[in-house]
């Protein structure tokens, strides 16, 4: 199936006989055998294209979607848009089922290649963190790996490849190299801002408005705090660059590319939320980081914690903690990254503070304490909701 839309309970067709074919596979699902290998019976006398072409969203597949969508780290809405479809797709591989090899234009994706990442961090390959993309770093590994083997470095994982794995599965001895590697890059760069690249991403943008309330439009509201942010961070004598102007827009993807090609040391997303209850308000913070495989990012994990503790030491928004996600500018930038969800534009309240500058101005203040903070030795630090910008200023020329 090529992804055109978004399907959701009540919906009915080939697409949704696909969705519920996919999740059976995963045992999240119990579905007819028609309905398993639907293609594969279509030369058969006994096969019934009127149920494959009526196959129906209905209760328990959307069960079953928020279950993968809560094993993934994925938004548990029970909608199968591209990203939730996507990440199906990838769940069906396993680690021998293709040739797995670095493709520029569109990196291979899938469990598989997680598998494989995972096997050679084990054996002390560095391929950066267990994130399911075949990229550079996971290339770089895999012709080390193949090199200390004695086989062609060709960095690619064939059968050859995939032999000398599994005979050396034995001598996996565990551990977390990137989380270390991640904590030493942070500690290197040292306490001052001076010098350092933060990419700011304003969510949305274009003719995506993001969420509305209260006559206040998401992407208009982020792209104001993310220059606020910008502001903040170059007095400080960082660089900072946002990843949109105030009516232009990227996909995550090209947000994520945008931010690796400019080797940034630190990208923070900026969002706000809406729901269908009015009573749900406060503020959340994102990182990278997905239980089911037991990997994410150390350092976006920190830096999401002091974010979420700054803006709720300084505002009076609901604390509703951090979480790890999966979500496509978590996944893809090559650095710690940050999404934050800075109130609910359909309650009342969060929509009555972010209509104000002068609150604006606070959240941006709490974002950048909590940069700064990131990078302090612990000797150093400061108590939460205490730094302000002119400490920052002064740090900065020490």
């Amino acid at each position: 199936m090529s992804f055109e839309r978004a399907y959701r309970r009540g919906d009915s067709g080939p697409a949704v006989a696909e969705i519920r074919a996919k999740l059976a596979r995963l045992d999240l699902l119990q579905v007819s055998p028609e309905a398993l290998s639907p293609l594969a019976s279509a030369g058969s006398a006994g096969f019934d294209s009127a149920l494959f072409d009526s196959a129906v969203f209905d209760g328990d597949t959307d069960s079953a979607v928020r279950a993968f969508q809560q094993q993934r780290g994925l938004t548990v809405d029970g909608v199968v848009g591209e990203t939730t479809y996507h990440a199906l797709d990838e769940a069906r591989w396993r680690l021998g089922d293709r040739i797995l090899s670095y493709v520029a234009a569109r990196l291979l994706a899938g469990d598989d290649v997680a598998a494989l990442q995972q096997r050679l961090l084990d054996m002390g390959f560095d391929c950066g963190r267990v994130d399911g993309l075949f990229g550079v770093e996971t290339e770089q590994a895999l012709r080390e790996f193949q090199r200390n083997i004695g086989i062609s470095a060709d960095g690619t994982c064939g059968p050859a490849t995939l032999k000398a794995l599994n005979q050396l599965a034995r001598t996996v001895v565990g551990g977390r190299p990137h989380a270390m590697r991640e904590s030493e890059a942070i500690s290197r760069a040292g306490p001052t801002l001076s010098g350092k690249l933060v990419i700011i991403d304003p969510g949305h943008g274009g003719p995506d408005s993001g969420v509305g309330g209260h006559q206040l439009g998401e992407a208009v509201l982020v792209y104001d705090l993310a220059s606020r942010v910008e502001g903040r961070l170059t007095a400080t004598g960082s660089a900072a660059f946002l990843t949109r102007g105030p009516d232009g827009g990227l996909d995550e993807v090209d947000r994520a590319n945008f931010a690796n090609a400019a080797g940034a040391d630190l990208v923070i997303s900026l969002h706000v939320d809406a729901h269908s209850s009015r009573r749900a308000a406060g503020c959340s913070t994102y990182y990278f980081g997905n239980d089911r495989i037991g990997h994410h990012s150390v350092v976006g994990e920190r830096f999401a914690d002091l974010v979420q503790r700054e803006v709720c030491a300084r505002t009076d928004l609901g604390d509703l903690r951090t979480h790890p996600k999966t979500w496509d500018l978590l996944r893809r930038t090559r650095m710690p990254a940050v999404r934050i969800e800075l109130g609910y534009l359909t309650n009342p309240g969060d929509a009555a503070r972010l209509s104000d500058p002068a609150f604006r101005d606070v959240l941006a203040e709490a974002i950048v304490a909590a940069v700064q903070r990131l990078y302090l030795p612990p000797d150093e630090d400061a108590d939460t909701g205490i730094l302000r910008i002119p400490a920052l200023r002064s740090a900065m020329t020490r």
